[in-house]
C-alpha cells in the first residue's frame, strides 16, 4: 500500500514537472496566445463588461505579460476558475499563469508546487454585514451563519477566529463570488468572508451598498499576487519582472502619458534606460526584446495608475492604497532594482 502511494505521488510529481519542463515562455510564443486563469467575476479585479471583454486589476497583469512577450495585450484567454479548479487548472497546464486574488501561502509555494512570483496586492480578510443587524464586531457573530468560499484560506482563518474567540459559526459554503453574493442578499447567510478587498468589490456591486457594512476586524494576511508552476524559471522569470516592472515605472516616474517619450531615447537616469531598452540588454536575458517593459507598462500605465482607475478611491470599489502604497509612502510596494 504505501509502495503504490509512493510510486503515484511520484507520477503526479512528473506530470507537473513534465508540463513545466515544458518551457512555457516557448509554448506561449508558438501558440500566439498566452492563456491566463482568472476569477469567476470580481468587479475591479477580473471581470468581463457587457461586450465579454474582461478588464480590472489582475486582468491588466494578464495583458502586460501578453504585451512582453507576443507584443499584443490583446492576445490573452481569460479562463475563470474557482477557488477549488484553479490549481488544478494551472499544475495541468491549461492555463499558463494565474491572475486572481490568490494568496501566497507555504503550502501552496512547497506543498503545492508552484512559485509566487510577487505581490500585487496585500490584503487580509474581513467580515461584511447587513447593517440592519446592528453588528459593530466579529465578535459579536456567535451564531451566525456565514457564506464562504470552498477551497481557500479563508475557510481556516474563519475556523481560527472563531475558535480562538469561543465563538461558533455555521458555514454556508459556496464556491464563486456571485454565488455568494447572490446567497447573501436572498438572506441565506448573516454574513459573508473574504479578503477585505473582495468585500469592497463585492459590496460595491449592490443596488444599496450602503445598507451593507464591512466591520473593522482584519483577521489574516493575504499577500496575493500572480503564480505559476514550478521549475519553469524562465517563464516565472518573465511573469515576475513584468509586474516589477509596473512597481519599478511608478517609482522612477514613468506613466502612461510620458512612456514614449521616454523610451524613444536614453535619458540621465540608468535605471531607467535599461528598463525601458534604450540601454543594456535586459530583455535579452528574459528572452524578450528590448521594448518588453515598455509594451508591458503602456497597457495601463504604473502599477499606481492600475490601482487607481481599477479599484482606487476614485472608483466604486474606494480603496486607499494604505499596505499597498509604494514603499517610498510608507507602503509595502517594493520592486527589486533593474540592473
Amino acid at each position: 500500500m504505501k509502495k503504490s502511494l509512493f510510486f503515484g505521488m511520484l507520477a503526479t510529481a512528473g506530470i507537473a514537472a513534465g508540463v513545466a519542463a515544458a518551457g512555457t515562455l516557448d509554448d506561449v510564443k508558438a501558440r500566439g496566445k498566452l492563456n491566463c486563469g482568472v476569477s469567476t467575476g470580481l468587479v475591479g479585479f477580473a471581470a468581463p463588461d457587457a461586450n465579454g471583454e474582461w478588464d480590472g486589476f489582475d486582468v491588466v497583469v494578464c495583458r502586460a505579460v501578453a504585451a512582453a512577450v507576443l507584443g499584443d495585450a490583446s492576445a490573452v484567454e481569460f479562463v475563470p476558475t474557482t477557488g477549488k479548479t484553479r490549481f488544478t487548472a494551472l499544475a495541468s497546464g491549461e492555463v499558463d499563469m494565474l491572475a486572481r486574488n490568490t494568496t501566497w501561502t507555504f503550502s501552496r509555494d512547497v506543498d503545492l508546487k508552484f512559485e509566487f512570483v510577487g505581490v500585487n496586492y496585500y490584503d487580509g480578510q474581513g467580515f461584511m454585514v447587513p447593517k440592519e443587524l446592528g453588528v459593530a464586531s466579529a465578535k459579536d457573530l456567535d451564531g451566525s451563519t456565514v457564506c464562504i468560499q470552498t477551497g481557500t484560506t479563508t475557510e481556516l482563518n474563519l475556523a481560527d477566529f472563531f475558535r480562538a474567540n469561543n465563538i461558533s459559526y455555521e458555514p454556508v459554503p459556496i464556491e464563486t463570488n456571485a454565488e455568494a453574493q447572490q446567497q447573501y442578499l436572498a438572506g441565506a447567510c448573516d454574513v459573508y468572508t473574504t479578503d477585505a478587498s473582495g468585500l469592497a468589490a463585492t459590496r460595491a456591486a449592490f443596488e444599496s451598498p450602503d445598507d451593507h457594512v464591512v466591520l473593522p476586524e482584519i483577521i489574516s494576511k493575504e499577500p496575493l499576487g500572480p503564480l505559476v508552476r514550478h521549475g519553469d524559471n524562465e517563464w516565472g522569470d518573465v511573469v515576475r519582472w513584468t509586474l516589477n516592472a509596473l512597481v519599478s515605472a511608478e517609482e522612477l516616474g514613468i506613466t502612461s502619458a510620458n512612456i514614449g517619450e521616454m523610451a524613444a531615447a536614453a535619458g540621465n537616469n540608468p535605471e531607467i534606460n535599461r528598463l525601458l531598452g534604450t540601454e543594456g540588454d535586459l530583455g535579452g536575458m528574459l528572452g524578450l526584446d528590448a521594448q518588453w517593459a515598455v509594451r508591458a507598462i503602456s497597457v495601463g500605465g504604473n502599477y499606481g495608475e492600475v490601482f487607481e482607475k481599477n479599484i482606487g478611491e476614485n472608483t466604486p470599489i474606494g480603496l486607499a492604497r494604505g499596505l499597498n502604497a509604494q514603499y517610498t509612502d510608507g507602503g509595502l510596494i517594493y520592486s527589486p532594482p533593474f540592473r
